[in-house]
């Protein structure tokens, strides 16, 4: 019992996070790449399933392995696939803070300024960064580091065009 537990579970990681990593290719434009995914993920589960149907143990262990298995490959797939999805993303920074261009400036990071007004009308700053996906996180902290009232938004990009990248 405890065997087949652990492979429900083991095999389940493995299901559920070749099936997140599809979708990210799905979404990003790959579909061959999605689609071998897509057939090894579904054999993958109809066999687990089929064993975890097939079994003559009434055990409460089994949907519980099949479920922990789930969400333990949902946390890993994400997880693969902040390494495995490479690109760039947008970011849109609004801040009264001037001099929070210069320091994005001195750190490396190419910024477009937008002079614009916030709800309260008061002048505000649209800063508008494109970077790799695996600065984003670099990025953020050090915007935060030095507005911590700055309002960020983020968007992935499918297609970018010459320019300068950190």
């Amino acid at each position: 019992m405890l065997l087949l537990c652990l492979k429900i579970f083991f095999v389940r990681i493995i299901d559920v996070s070749l099936g997140t990593i599809r979708t990210l290719f799905t979404v990003k434009g790959k579909r061959m790449i999605a689609a071998s995914i897509g057939f090894v993920e579904v054999l993958v589960w109809f066999l687990v399933v089929k064993e975890a149907l097939q079994t003559d143990e009434n055990s409460i262990f089994v949907a519980i392995s099949y479920s922990l298995g789930f969400a333990t490959g949902t946390y890993i797939g994400s997880y693969l696939s902040d390494i495995l999805i490479t690109g760039k993303v947008e970011v849109q920074v609004f801040t009264e803070n001037q001099n929070l261009t210069n320091i994005l400036r001195k750190s490396g990071y190419a910024v477009t300024v937008i002079n614009c007004n916030g709800y309260n009308t008061k002048a505000k700053y649209m800063l508008y960064i494109t970077v790799e996906k695996k600065k984003e996180k670099e990025l953020r902290r050090l915007i935060k580091d030095n507005d911590k009232k700055a309002f960020i938004v983020e968007n992935e990009s499918n297609y970018v065009e010459n320019g300068y990248f950190k």
